[in-house]
């Protein structure tokens, strides 16, 4: 039984330039999405009314983060 065993492997480079503004937009999404969690519709608030509050409830405890 043979088996090919590589002596020169290849390596791939990661293209970060391309790389970075998707980062940096998935990014901004996560800090939006952790905001509305975590923040909106509580002390501070960028919105009137309780519409995002009752939107994100559910996530807000499961990520245990008191809203009561």
């Amino acid at each position: 039984m043979s088996h090919a065993i590589a002596t020169n492997p290849t390596q791939t480079a990661i293209p970060v330039a391309q790389i970075m503004p998707w980062a940096f937009f998935i990014g901004l999404l996560a800090m939006m999405a952790l905001y509305f969690i975590s923040t909106e519709q509580g002390a501070v608030h960028m919105f009137d009314g309780t519409g995002v509050h009752e939107f994100v409830h559910d996530g807000r405890h499961l990520l245990g983060f008191p809203c009561h």
